[in-house]
């Protein structure tokens, strides 16, 4: 009973009641990823010619975070390339990274240098800074 209150209620645990169905009733099944997400397309009527009449969406293994897609399949959502990694004998770049859990809001965060989140000391005004008055 949780999980279906879950599904019903809830985006971020995985596929939706609505997604469900929309998969069931028109997706057909491209591959899956190394994190265990799922990638579907359909094809049918032409909703945004922009993308075209073929619709692709990913159902995530557990929590939605769109940075456990990896960028073959990110290529693929995003229809900047035809053939899914699936279909093809993809081998990711040498510049390419792997994947790395989103660290928002964690005491991992990316915090520049002057960032009142920052660790240490924030660095001294340089002076170069001069305030707006007005009527000047």
């Amino acid at each position: 009973m949780k999980d279906t209150l879950l599904r019903i209620f809830t985006w971020w645990n995985g596929q939706t009641v609505s997604v469900a169905l929309q998969t069931a009733r028109t997706g057909i099944f491209v591959g899956e990823d190394e994190f265990g997400n799922k990638y579907y397309k359909a094809e049918g009527a032409l909703i945004d010619r922009s993308v075209g009449s073929e619709r692709r969406w990913v159902v995530y293994n557990g929590y939605a975070d769109a940075s456990k897609v990896p960028p073959g399949w990110r290529g693929w959502l995003c229809h900047n390339v035809d053939l899914a990694p699936s279909e093809e004998n993809y081998q990711p770049k040498a510049w390419q990274k792997p994947h790395m859990e989103n660290q928002t809001g964690t005491a991992n965060a990316y915090r520049p240098a002057g960032s009142q989140l920052s660790w240490g000391q924030r660095p001294a005004a340089t002076g170069d800074y001069v305030s707006w008055t007005p009527g000047e």
